[in-house]
């Protein structure tokens, strides 16, 4: 295998795990009230509230909320059905790199700052939300780990770009 194909083949299986995680974490965004109390549920069965009574507390108080909303004002989850919708839009956009790295590289860069704006919007938001900080990191950690992928994406790209020959052929100029 050629360094060109063997960098294209590691740019396309990170971008694929990265999309991957971009849906799967968009979809869960849908059904929220459902997953609070499965959740719920299995940190019981877990015996988590004994061990862990902070975590316990902080789901039971999320589900209470998403019930509530659910129940009496339905119409405030359609705000986490935008937030679904937009994690699917920004995976539809890794194809451009996904095609042609190299002149796509743009895409990827967009998702590391996308990623590095989690930190602040934790940071501020979490507290004026009434976050607790402890899962404010863990919001946090999304975008730590978000980078680590995109920053290995980048940085074979620009190898690739180094090799100089085009990741995808030109497109035939029609004859006048």
């Amino acid at each position: 295998m050629s360094d060109r194909a063997a960098l294209l083949k590691g740019i396309r299986v990170w971008l694929v795990c990265f999309v991957v995680c971009l849906v799967l974490s968009g979809a869960t965004a849908f059904p929220l009230v459902h997953e609070l109390r499965w959740t719920e549920g299995a940190l019981r069965a877990l015996s988590v509230p004994e061990h862990l009574p902070a975590l316990a507390a902080w789901i039971s108080r999320v589900r209470e909320g998403l019930d509530t909303a659910d129940a009496d004002y339905p119409f405030l989850l359609y705000g986490t059905d935008w937030l679904a919708f937009a994690h699917l839009v920004i995976a539809v956009a890794f194809y451009g790199p996904y095609r042609d790295p190299v002149r796509n590289v743009w895409v990827v860069e967009f998702g590391v700052i996308a990623c590095a704006g989690i930190i602040p919007l934790a940071l501020v938001c979490g507290p004026v939300r009434g976050i607790p900080f402890w899962w404010s990191l863990i919001d946090m950690a999304f975008g730590v780990f978000g980078i680590v992928p995109l920053y290995l994406v980048r940085e074979k790209i620009k190898r690739l770009e180094a090799l100089g020959a085009p990741t995808v052929p030109p497109a035939a100029v029609p004859a006048r």
